[in-house]
C-alpha cells in the first residue's frame, strides 16, 4: 500500500511508469542476450565481454552526458534515448527472427545500449528531487526502489520462461516495454528552468568530481557501492551456475535472476513504510558486509534453494545501501549540479555492474566460477572495513533528513 503522503506528489505515477517499464524491458532483454551469447559460445569469458561492451562507451561519455543534463531539458534527453532503445531492441527481434543474430551483433547492441544509458541515467536520477520535497524524498526513493525491484523480478522470470519459446519473444516484449516507458516519460510534466549558460570548459564538465571531492560523505557512499558491486558480481555467473552447477536450465536462470530482486522488493517495501530513523552510515556499512557474506554463501552453494535464499539476502542488503546512497546524493546536491553529480554516480555505480560482470567473467575463466564468486564476496567485506576508516563522516552519518545541499 502506497504511503498516503506520497499519493499527492504530482508526476509520481508518470515517473513510475517510465522507470518501471524501462527496467522491465532491460532485465528481460538482459536474460535473452546473456543466455543466447552463452549458448552461441559456451564460453564464460563471453559473459564478461558482454558487460565490458556496455561499460566502455560509458567511460568517455558519462561526464559529457552530465554536463548536457545540466544545460538542456532532461525530459527531452530521456525521450530521445528511449526512442532509440525501442528501435534498437526491435532490430534485435528482427535479426533473431531471421536467424542472422551473431555474437558481434549482440556486442554491438550492448555497446549502443551503453551509449544511451550514459545520457539517460543522469537525467532520470534528477527527476525524483523535482517531484518530492526533501522530507518525503527517502520514502519516495524507497517506494520507487520497491516498484523497480518488482520489475526486476518480473523481467528475468519472463525472460527465462519465454526464452524457451524463442529469443524473438523476449526481444519483442522488451520493445513493447520500452515503448510504454517512452509513453510514461512523455506524460511526465516537470518545471524546466533554463540554466545559466556557463562556458563549456574542462572544469565545468568535470565539476561533478570537484563537488564530490568536497563532499567526502557522498564520495565515500558512491565508491563503497562501486567496489561492492565490482567485486561481488555474482549475477554475472548465473548462466554458468544455471547450466553447469545447479543444472536448472533457462527457467531456473530466470528464477535465480529474480531472487535478488525478490529480497530487494521485500526490504524496499519495509523501508518505504518504515524509513530509517538514524545511524544511516553504520547501517549502510553493515548492509555491504551482509552483501559480501551472501555472495560467499551463493558461491559455495550447490543446492538450488540455498542459492536462491543467498541471492535474496544479497538483494535485500543491496537495496539498503542503494536507498541510503541515492537519498544522500539527491538531498546533498543542488539542482544546478544534479546532472553532473548523477553522471559520476552513473559511471561509478551503473557502469560498475557491467565492469563487475567483466571482472567476474575474467576471474571465472582464470580460477573457476565458484572461486571467483567467493573471492568477490571476501573482497567486498574487506572494502567495507577499509572504507569505514577512510570515510569517518559517512560512518557517522545519522538522519538523512538532516542532509542539506550547502557545502559546495
Amino acid at each position: 500500500m502506497i504511503d498516503p503522503a506520497l499519493r499527492s506528489l504530482p508526476g509520481l505515477p508518470s515517473l513510475i511508469v517510465g522507470r518501471i517499464f524501462s527496467q522491465l524491458s532491460a532485465t528481460t532483454m538482459t536474460i535473452a542476450i546473456g543466455w543466447q551469447i552463452y549458448a552461441l559460445t559456451h564460453d564464460v569469458a563471453s559473459l564478461g565481454y558482454l558487460g565490458l561492451a556496455q561499460f566502455l562507451p560509458m567511460l568517455p561519455l558519462t561526464f559529457v552526458a552530465g554536463h548536457v543534463a545540466d544545460r538542456f531539458n532532461r525530459r527531452t534527453i530521456v525521450l530521445i534515448c528511449q526512442a532509440c532503445e525501442i528501435l534498437a531492441t526491435a532490430a534485435l527481434a528482427i535479426a533473431a527472427a531471421f536467424h542472422v543474430l551473431t555474437t558481434g551483433a549482440i556486442y554491438t547492441f550492448a555497446a549502443f545500449y551503453g551509449v544511451l544509458r550514459s545520457f539517460e541515467m543522469p537525467c532520470q536520477q534528477a527527476f525524483l528531487p523535482a517531484i518530492a520535497p526533501p522530507s518525503l524524498l527517502p520514502r519516495a526513493q524507497a517506494l520507487l526502489s520497491s516498484l523497480f525491484m518488482t520489475a526486476s523480478i518480473v523481467g528475468p522470470s519472463l525472460g527465462g520462461l519465454l526464452y524457451g519459446i524463442g529469443p524473438v519473444v523476449c526481444y519483442g516484449l522488451s520493445t513493447a516495454g520500452f515503448a510504454a516507458a517512452f509513453a510514461g516519460t512523455l506524460s511526465l510534466r516537470l518545471l524546466h528552468t533554463v540554466p545559466a549558460k556557463e562556458p563549456v570548459t574542462f572544469a565545468s564538465v568535470f565539476a561533478g568530481l570537484s563537488f564530490l571531492n568536497r563532499r567526502r560523505d557522498l564520495l565515500g557512499a558512491i565508491t563503497l557501492d562501486l567496489f561492492a558491486v565490482l567485486l561481488g558480481g555474482a549475477t554475472a555467473m548465473l548462466p554458468v551456475y544455471a547450466d553447469g552447477i545447479l543444472h536448472v536450465g533457462p527457467v531456473g536462470l530466470g528464477l535465480l535472476r529474480a531472487a535478488p530482486a525478490i529480497g530487494a522488493l521485500l526490504m524496499s517495501c519495509g523501508l518505504s513504510r518504515y524509513p530509517l530513523k538514524g545511524r544511516a552510515g553504520l547501517i549502510m556499512f553493515v548492509a555491504v558486509v551482509v552483501f559480501g557474506v551472501a555472495t560467499i554463501a551463493f558461491g559455495a552453494s550447490h543446492t538450488v534453494w540455498l542459492s536462491i535464499v543467498a541471492l535474496m539476502v544479497l538483494g535485500a542488503s543491496d537495496v539498503i545501501s542503494v536507498v541510503i546512497r541515492s537519498s544522500l546524493i539527491q538531498l546533498a546536491t543542488p539542482d544546478s549540479m544534479r546532472g553532473r553529480v548523477s553522471a559520476v554516480n552513473t559511471l561509478f555505480i551503473g557502469s560498475s555492474n557491467q565492469l563487475g560482470e567483466f571482472e567476474s567473467g575474467m576471474l571465472g575463466t582464470a580460477i573457476g566460477p565458484e572461486a571467483a564468486v567467493i573471492a568477490g564476496g571476501v573482497g567486498t567485506i574487506l572494502v567495507a572495513a577499509v572504507w569505514a576508516r577512510l570515510f569517518p563522516r559517512l560512518w557517522a552519518l545519522d538522519r538523512l533528513e538532516d542532509v542539506f545541499p550547502e557545502e559546495q
